[in-house]
């Protein structure tokens, strides 16, 4: 049976809302992770089949084959195609997955995942608000879908708040494990942690140019009562940002082969992509599909949760993890061991190819054997991908 092969994954250190990377093009951001990975690898750029590109926000500069222009923007010649997908959150997770499929099949054998988001340039929810201020259309659900779910809306933010109250969570615990996510994030980064898998990107500052590779997010000095201070999203209840993730600019990208390309290339795989797996479910409460995710392809793969060395839990919201922790019974020392999305940024689209980066040098760096990720996304939908390192 054919496999397909991680030869390396690599991302940017994540850039806050008008921050460090602000002044990057998307298009010039994602090329960044592409440009870093042939480098790395040392693969001829004219053996890449495809490029695989999430972004969830495609408008303005981010419209028009964002992949695409990605290409362009890079090393990569122009005879390399691209695509660009949305699978909200798990864009770019989605994106592994596909090209492993590809690469599977034999159909093609050499594939690049990534994904890019400026939530600076491009702020979440614009490509709706503008078409909406402009008094185009009506909106991105029909009066048919709202009335079926009996909601004005679907709303993450509301969904956030609907797991923390069926599954009895506290502010006080919700924010608990936000510290967490800023204590593990800053320990990683001054440990040199996450050295192997950030690309440094060349920024201006006041004092002249520099190299970005620190996650700006990161709130070395946080504390319980600097999170607890920050006020609810909505009057009675628990969300606030300190207990969600962080709006991030950020671009990440992954190697994907199989055994003919390894020979033929001369590669060295990372790790074995051991089972891929998606669902759907209730999008009203939206957030809390994967743990039912995580069961399929746990029982697709025919492991159990104790067989998992780490796993990577988007933090999106500290509900999120929290209840996947306390539904599938996981081990909570193994979960996003480097910090998450809470201290780490989530650039939505990239967020997919940024995680399976950080858990497969975490792998590595801890001598663990098995990864799982997954990711809530909107509409109900999960991904997860359990990954063997080699």
């Amino acid at each position: 049976m054919s496999e397909a092969y991680i030869v390396d994954a690599v991302r940017t250190a994540g850039g806050r809302r008008n921050g460090k990377l602000a002044g990057w093009h998307p298009n010039d951001l994602a090329a960044q992770s592409l440009n870093a990975l042939l480098d790395r690898t040392g693969i001829d750029p004219a053996a890449i089949e495809d490029v695989i590109m999430g972004c969830v926000t495609q408008g303005g500069e981010q419209s028009t084959a964002l992949g695409r222009n990605a290409v362009l923007a890079s090393k990569l010649p122009q005879t390399v195609p691209a695509v660009t997908i949305d699978r909200q959150c798990g864009s770019s997770q989605q994106a592994v997955q596909f090209a492993a499929q590809a690469v599977l099949s034999g159909t093609q054998d050499v594939i690049i995942a990534a994904g890019v988001e400026s939530m600076t340039r491009m702020p979440m929810y614009s490509n709706v608000h503008l078409y909406a201020q402009a008094g185009i259309g009506t909106g991105p659900w029909s009066q048919r879908v709202l009335d079926r779910f009996q909601v004005a809306e679907f709303s993450q933010f509301h969904g956030a708040q609907m797991i923390a109250e069926k599954h009895g969570f506290t502010r006080e615990q919700l924010d608990a494990f936000a510290l967490e996510s800023h204590r593990r994030g800053a320990a990683a980064a001054q440990s040199g942690a996450f050295e192997a898998e950030i690309v440094p990107v060349e920024i201006e500052t006041p004092e002249g140019p520099a190299l970005h590779t620190i996650d700006e997010g990161i709130r070395f000095d946080a504390t319980i009562e600097s999170i607890g201070s920050v006020r609810t999203l909505e009057e009675g209840g628990m969300i606030t940002a300190a207990n969600a993730s962080q709006i991030c600019d950020g671009s990440s990208a992954v190697l994907i082969v199989n055994e003919a390309a390894l020979k033929g290339h001369n590669l060295t795989p990372m790790a074995r992509i051991h089972n891929v797996t998606v669902t759907a479910g209730d999008p009203v409460i939206m957030l809390e599909e994967p743990i039912e995710a995580t069961r399929r392809a746990l029982a697709r793969a025919g492991m159990k949760i104790d067989d998992i060395d780490l796993y990577e839990v988007n933090e999106a919201f500290a509900p999120v993890p929290l209840a996947w922790l306390k539904d599938i019974g996981a081990d909570p020392s193994k979960l996003n061991v480097n910090g998450g999305a809470i201290s780490l940024g989530h650039p939505l689209g990239a967020s997919g190819t940024k995680l399976m980066a950080t858990l497969v040098h975490a792998l590595r760096n801890r001598n663990k054997r098995y990864g799982l990720q997954t990711m809530c996304e909107g509409g109900g939908i999960a991904n997860v991908t359990i990954i063997e390192r080699l």
